[in-house]
This record gives C-alpha cells, sequence and structure tokens, in this order.
C-alpha cells in the first residue's frame, strides 16, 4: 500500500527534515506552511529532485476550515492518508506568567494543542477502520518543556506541550482497536529558529551545558525517532513518548 504522509509546519526545522527522511523512505509527502511559501517550495524542489513525491499546502493549523481543506488536498493529490505528524507549533516572547496577556495564551493554544486536535480528526476520519481506513499511525510534537514548565520563559508553551501529551495517551487507547497506532516524540534543546521566534537565537548554545550531552540537538535526529514510531518497526508501540534530549 502506498504511504501517504502529512506533516504539519514543514518547510523548516523539524518538520522540513521530517519530510526530507520519510521521502528517502517512501512516503509521498505533504507538508502544511503558514507563511513561508520559499521554504516550502525548497523542500518539496529537494524531495522531488530525488524522484520523490511532494506537495506543499499553505494552512493555518489554528483554523479549523483550513485544516479541512489541508486534508481533502492530501485525499484528492495522493489518496488516503496512513501518517500524520503534527508538527506544527508557535512560540512566543520569552515572559512570566504575570507578564502574558489571554491573546498570547490563545494564539499558542489555537495552533499548538486545538490545531493537533482537529489534524487528529481529520486522519482518524480516513485511518480508522471504523471509518473503512486500513489503519495507519500518528505521530505528536511535544517537548521536554512539558515536564520541566520553561519557568520564566515560556510556561504557555510547556503548558500546551503537556495538553498534547495527554492527547496523544487518551488518543492512542481510543484507536488502538481501529488499526492506528498514536505516540509522541518530545525533543529538547534542538538547533530550529523557533528560539529566535522567542527572541533568543541562540538560546541553544546558552543552556547546552546543562544537558548532560553537553550538546543541542539537531532536527534530523528529531525526525529518525518520528520516522522510526511511524514505521513497521514499532508495530507494538502506541501511546508512548520518546524523549530525544540529550538526557535533560
Amino acid at each position: 500500500m502506498k504511504k501517504i504522509i502529512l506533516i504539519t509546519g514543514g518547510s523548516r526545522g523539524i518538520g522540513a527534515a521530517v519530510a526530507h527522511l520519510a521521502a528517502e523512505q517512501g512516503y509521498a509527502v505533504c507538508i502544511s506552511y503558514l507563511h513561508n511559501q520559499a521554504a516550502a517550495d525548497a523542500v518539496v524542489a529537494a524531495i522531488r529532485l530525488k524522484n520523490g513525491e511532494a506537495m506543499a499546502v499553505q494552512a493555518d493549523v489554528a483554523l479549523e476550515d483550513d485544516i479541512v481543506r489541508l486534508f481533502k488536498q492530501v485525499d484528492a493529490a495522493f489518496g488516503p492518508l496512513t501518517a500524520l505528524v503534527n508538527n506544527a507549533g508557535v512560540l512566543a516572547g520569552q515572559a512570566r506568567v504575570d507578564e502574558m496577556d489571554s491573546a498570547r495564551i490563545q494564539r499558542i493554544f489555537a495552533t499548538n494543542v486545538i490545531g493537533s486536535f482537529i489534524c487528529a480528526r481529520e486522519a482518524v476520519r480516513r485511518m480508522s477502520t471504523r471509518y473503512g481506513g486500513t489503519g495507519g499511525a500518528i505521530v505528536n510534537l511535544s517537548s521536554r518543556a512539558s515536564r520541566l514548565g520553561s519557568p520564566g520563559e515560556y510556561v504557555d508553551y510547556a503548558a500546551s506541550k503537556a495538553a498534547i501529551d495527554t492527547l496523544s495517551i487518551g488518543l492512542s487507547k481510543e484507536v488502538a482497536a481501529e488499526g492506528i497506532r498514536v505516540n509522541t516524540v518530545s525533543p529538547g534543546i534542538i538547533y530550529t529558529d523557533i528560539h529566535a521566534s522567542g527572541g533568543e537565537p541562540q538560546r541553544v548554545d546558552r543552556v547546552k551545558e546543562t544537558i548532560p550531552m553537553k550538546r543541542g540537538g539537531y532536527p534530523e535526529e528529531v525526525a529518525r525517532a518520528v520516522l522510526w514510531l511511524l514505521s513497521d518497526e514499532a508495530s507494538y508501540t502506541t501511546g508512548t513518548t520518546l524523549d530525544v534530549a540529550g538526557g535533560r
């Protein structure tokens, strides 16, 4: 059966690394992006250059209508989805909780939590044997912040990722008998652009000495964990969180 993967937020960082590795492993790849079409197009072009199948779709995963449209475009272009990676996420500037306003918190949760819920809903409706599907796998991207809390920096982001942890546990049990596995990858401090959006582009280098391995991680290291959980090698693994955090 053809392997078809959708990666939200796949134009850069961990999402792009997952897209490249998935293509190498024979998946037809769809990535969604919010604003950076040039970066998304570059990922697609690189995959196609190696004779892979890829497409990019603009979609804001904070908007339910955009998510529904995204999944319909994957259906039309490639056929029945077999893998979903809920990777899209946003981060606001470093702040204490007593400095945060409601708009900031709502924006974080709309993308990181509600968007992941709706994407999971659409994936289940396509994959589940309950709906006539043939099964599949979902990997949700969490963060070690969900258990560390990110005090003084991103407690709202950390809380949103804790919600992702719980989504994975509950959903995995709901759909385990319907041919769908649901797992979580929890990255630690990784060299990606997300730190710049929080106001500190060099954050990884600042904190790397607090990591037992004394270095930051790379998107490709996270991608390998994601693709393992999607693969048949993880056929008896569901409801599990795999930390990729250098021991932190």
